[in-house]
């Protein structure tokens, strides 16, 4: 059983506790206006073109986004590290893409990180069939769950799917006790006006709060905006900019009357 992995990051600190290795699956069911990984969209392999200089000089080389690895594979770049991801309370963070558009090799792997001794994490969009909650909860230690947002016609237009069965998944893991770090990207012009962004605290002042453990607020960022050229590709977020830090603060002051701990980044 293979999966198909365009990066895998060491010695991340921003998706999950701890130092973990963060492993970025292929295919996704969004398409994301601000997506920041347009290469793990496709759930093929596909060639990127990279511009490389020398001096003066470019040219461009071209490498392909997308190799196949298995499950043991994973886990012996976890056990390069396990003294760093043990010190620190760390892990593995599976993200994507959508991790949960390869269910078997997910679950396999999860399985064999559990038994191994490390944490786990599932950085989801939402987007998955249901039943696959009860497959993947019991080795699943920690979801980093997206809420983009509220509104199911404004969802599906930045990122070409309703939120009806996000937020459906999103009640069935809170129900099993699951614990979540809520992830809200921070769009200015499409997600940030005040009354989403009551609408979304109200939302999640309804949730069940306990095991909730955290809000991440990410700031938009143009750091994707170059592979976008590489894959041939419309950047749509050229007249978007980036939330000032003095407006994350202010969002961050907003969510905290949630009574749930919230961070800038994540």
């Amino acid at each position: 059983m293979k999966g198909l992995i365009f990066s895998i990051k060491r010695y991340s600190i921003h998706d999950g506790p701890g130092i973990r290795v963060t492993v970025f699956m292929k295919g996704c069911p969004l398409s994301c206006w601000w997506c920041h990984n347009p290469e793990g969209i496709s759930n093929e392999p596909e060639e990127v073109a990279e511009i490389k200089r020398i001096g003066k000089k470019e040219f461009a080389v071209k490498k392909m986004a997308g190799e196949y690895y298995e499950p043991d594979d994973i886990v012996e770049l976890l056990e390069r590290d396990r003294v760093f991801i043990e010190r620190s309370g760390g892990g593995v963070t599976f993200s994507g893409g959508e991790p949960l558009m390869q269910p078997d090799f997910i679950l396999e792997t999860l399985k064999k990180c559990r038994r191994a001794g490390f944490h786990t994490a599932i950085d989801t969009s939402g987007y998955f069939p249901s039943e696959l909650i009860g497959e993947i909860l019991p080795y699943t230690s920690l979801f980093l769950y997206d809420l983009k947002h509220m509104d199911p016609l404004k969802h599906e237009k930045f990122t070409g799917v309703t939120n009806a069965l996000i937020l459906k998944n999103l009640r069935l893991l809170l129900n099993s006790d699951a614990d979540i770090m809520l992830r809200i990207p921070v769009i200015p012009g499409i997600n940030d006006d005040d009354k989403h962004l009551a609408e979304l605290r109200n939302y999640i002042n309804e949730l069940k709060k306990g095991k909730i453990k955290m809000i991440n607020l990410l700031p938009y960022h143009k750091i994707g905006a170059s592979k976008y050229r590489k894959l041939n590709r419309e950047d749509r977020m050229k007249e978007y900019r980036t939330p000032s830090p003095e407006r994350m603060k202010e969002l961050k002051n907003f969510f905290s009357e949630t009574g749930i701990r919230v961070k800038i980044g994540g």
